[in-house]
């Protein structure tokens, strides 16, 4: 009984193998007629056609959960931005974005809701848009539309602190911003006007472009709506650090929303501050937590950095001296490298050194903001530059240092001994780890 079973499971093994690859051959097929198909496209057809092959791609990690109601007629034009009577010359917004915090949306979104709600039961299919997580509305050039009700595949564009390989799981922790979402496999083209609701956490966004005299732009349509999405299951973050007391608290302690700490570690420091405890009573779990992997990591992170290696025979010692328990070397040579780094990387891109700190903390900010597409993004360009500015590069007063561990008072041999720990040095890694992610 057991060979005969066994001899069935390989008749199995091999049916499906056989199977997979006839499959494979006919995916092969449908490649080359699509190619061919290509060759002979008029621009509009071959846009369309651009999509469906993005699709086909990315199919190959992810697909659609389910299919779209398809809609005959959905011929949205914009939302009224004022009152208006007929015959009135009306105010309409063609293109939006925000979240339910903000006093237009929720008229907008139930007004939105009947529209999608009457045209699903007008095309034989019912819908509740405040049940749905993720609701995305594409209406093509012809006025059709196919509206996806938690079933469109759903990809975000993040900015990672760490080196993956394709088709790595990603934890939340991994994650340094979020700078892009997007629904690869719905097809949409700049033709398209599209509309998008959705919940994340205890909160909505809600994005539309219903302009008809320009092309969708897909990129920016993709950077708007990560931002929704950032801000909403970002929330905490951006409440910290726009409350400048919290700031200010945080910084004192030499703290800031590192890049590679915010997923983790900053969340306990944050609880911490806010609550006025004792920062020095985490600093044990603190440095515990950033062993020599993460440490190592972190420094690998920089070596793919021209400005960064260009200081690698000055960096390497400090990293390898932190390992050890050796505080004072790392903080007497990163305080001070902080600034060369910054330099070289001005110099890279602009030919020549900025003029001062000041030329240099704009440039750290400003790439920062090109990097991420936005100055609102996780890597909070201006609120490090203040803390710079107020903490690393603090002037001091040789007469009154305190326990400032700054650049001026660390080059000026002007600290205290029992100032150079542990957790200011791992602080002085992160601060130069902050600037990896801008350059």
């Amino acid at each position: 009984m057991a060979s005969r079973y066994a001899g069935r499971k390989r008749q199995d093994f091999v049916r499906k193998a056989l199977d997979a690859a006839i499959e494979r051959l006919k995916q092969g097929n449908e490649i080359a007629e699509a190619d061919r198909e290509s060759a002979r496209a008029t621009p509009k057809e071959q846009m369309r056609m651009d999509a469906v092959n993005e699709e086909h791609s990315v199919g190959n990690l992810v697909s659609n959960v389910g299919e779209p109601i398809r809609l005959k007629e959905m011929d949205l034009a914009g939302i009224s931005a004022a009152p208006a009577k007929g015959g009135d010359t009306a105010k309409i917004w063609t293109r939006m974005s925000l979240t339910s915090d903000e006093v237009m949306f929720h008229a907008i979104a139930e007004n939105i809701s009947g529209v999608l709600m009457h045209a699903a039961h007008q095309n034989g299919a019912s819908i509740k848009p405040d049940r749905v997580d993720t609701l995305l509305l594409v209406i093509r050039p012809d006025n059709s539309a196919e509206l996806w009700a938690d079933t469109a595949a759903v990809a975000m564009q993040a900015l990672l602190n760490r080196s993956v390989p394709s088709g790595a799981v990603i934890l939340e922790s991994d994650i340094a911003d979020i700078v892009g979402m997007w629904f690869p496999m719905a097809g949409i083209t700049e033709e398209d006007r599209i509309l998008c609701l959705f919940r994340t956490k205890w909160s909505f966004g809600l994005f539309f472009d219903f302009h008809r005299e320009k092309p969708l732009d897909i990129e920016a349509a993709k950077r708007d709506l990560g931002t929704l999405h950032r801000r909403l299951y970002y929330r905490h973050l951006y409440e910290m650090v726009e409350n400048q007391l919290n700031m200010q608290r945080l910084a004192k302690g030499g703290w800031f929303p590192f890049a590679e700490i915010i997923g983790r570690e900053f969340g306990m420091i944050a609880n911490h501050s806010n609550a006025e405890f004792d920062l020095s009573e985490i600093e044990e779990k603190i440095l515990a937590a950033l062993g020599d992997a993460r440490i190592e990591k972190i420094f690998s992170r920089w070596m793919v950095k021209p400005a960064f290696q260009d200081k690698e025979k000055i960096l390497r010692p400090a990293i390898d001296a932190f390992k050890r328990g050796e505080p004072v070397i790392v903080l007497k040579t990163l305080l001070t490298e902080i600034e060369g780094v910054l330099q070289s990387a001005h110099r890279q891109k602009h030919r020549k050194s900025a003029a001062n700190l000041k030329a240099l903390f704009a440039f750290a900010a400003a790439s920062a903001e090109e990097r991420a597409g936005t100055g609102d993004s996780l890597l909070f360009p201006s609120s490090f530059v203040e803390y710079l500015r107020t903490y690393t590069f603090d002037h001091f007063d040789p007469d009154d240092v305190g326990e400032t561990l700054s650049r001026h008072s660390v080059g000026h041999g002007a600290a205290g001994a029992e100032s150079y720990t542990p957790i200011r040095a791992l602080q002085a890694i992160l601060t130069l780890d902050q600037l990896a992610f801008y350059l």
